[in-house]
């Protein structure tokens, strides 16, 4: 009879702990996982929402930067991690969409392995070159590539990247040939842009505006409907040009499939009012970011929608992986 109480009193003590678990949560710092090295458009986002744990959760963030295989190492560290709400991954169109629509082999699947918290921020691509390139327009880039064949060099954030596949594309629709160099994240593509080492890319325009605004790399198009207020004077690729040539790159929150909708309802509220909050949302306006910061639901819809289109790019083009 004592062991049959004891017992019970244990599984309701284990109960009342989980029940009191759960409304705690967070106890304990939250890891925000980066697929890119630093300095890239999802460690500037991801950085930017993780300052705001401590003021909007009680808990402050540890960021840890996992590169490689265009962020399908920290995607599927992610998706295998603890749904308890302490692991969460901001990543980028790449990780969350075009990686499925390339990739055979990827042992994640963003869809299914994902539970959606917010579309943080939305940001063109645009065409940059090294500082001495002798192609001030789009179409003397390629007069440049024509001319000079095998020449031309473009790198990217890593093989399946927005600005790799933004970059087959303009190839195909262009006519030219030019080498793609990829790397671990857009930061040392960018560094060797500005080291004249590689010749262009598409990067997102929130990672290098104040680069061309310094006078270290040139901007010759923005892959955006519109010109945009932080670079008025860079024409649109439509412009140049190039009308089928839109393409708008974006980084989002997610955590693992099975983490429960009360936390995943707090990692939404926290993230939102971080991207929100003044000083965050200035900092991403003036460096080419918008701020999107809507719901779980909408980036869910949003996710599947991209991964369709990226999927038609992927099979229309032909294009394979490096």
């Amino acid at each position: 009879m004592n062991r049959t109480v004891n017992v019970i009193a244990g599984l309701l003590a284990a109960a009342l702990a989980g029940s009191a678990q759960g409304q705690a949560f967070p106890s304990k710092p939250i890891k925000v996982v980066i697929p890119f090295v630093a300095g890239g458009s999802s460690d500037i986002v991801g950085r930017a929402i993780g300052s705001k744990f401590q003021e909007y959760l009680g808990q402050p963030s540890i960021v840890e930067n996992r590169p490689g295989a265009n962020g399908a190492i920290a995607a599927e560290f992610v998706a295998k991690a603890d749904s308890d709400g302490y692991t969460i991954l901001v990543g980028s169109i790449g990780v969350f969409s075009i990686n499925n629509a390339l990739f055979k082999d990827l042992r994640y699947n963003a869809v299914r392995d994902f539970a959606p918290i917010t579309l943080a921020v939305t940001t063109p691509n645009i065409l940059i070159t090294r500082p001495d390139l002798p192609a001030g327009s789009m179409k003397e880039l390629v007069e440049f590539a024509k001319k000079n064949p095998g020449r031309l060099s473009y790198c990217s954030s890593g093989t399946g990247s927005s600005d790799h596949l933004t970059g087959e594309v303009f190839k195909q629709g262009a006519g030219i040939f030019a080498v793609h160099v990829p790397y671990r994240g857009g930061a040392g593509c960018q560094t060797d842009i500005m080291g004249s080492q590689v010749d262009v890319s598409f990067q997102n325009m929130g990672a290098v505006t104040n680069y061309i605004k310094a006078g270290r790399m040139k901007a010759l198009a923005v892959t955006a409907a519109a010109r945009h207020p932080q670079l008025p004077n860079v024409p649109t690729t439509a412009e140049a040009g190039f009308p089928d040539l839109v393409v708008t790159s974006w980084q989002a929150v997610a955590a693992p499939a099975k983490t429960p909708r009360d936390v995943v309802a707090k990692l939404n509220e926290a993230t939102v009012r971080a991207l929100r909050s003044p000083e965050v949302r200035e900092r991403m306006n003036q460096i080419g970011f918008d701020v999107v910061a809507g719901t779980s639901e909408e980036f869910g819809q949003f996710m599947k929608a991209e991964l369709d289109r990226w999927t038609r790019v992927v099979e229309r083009g032909g294009i394979k992986p490096d």
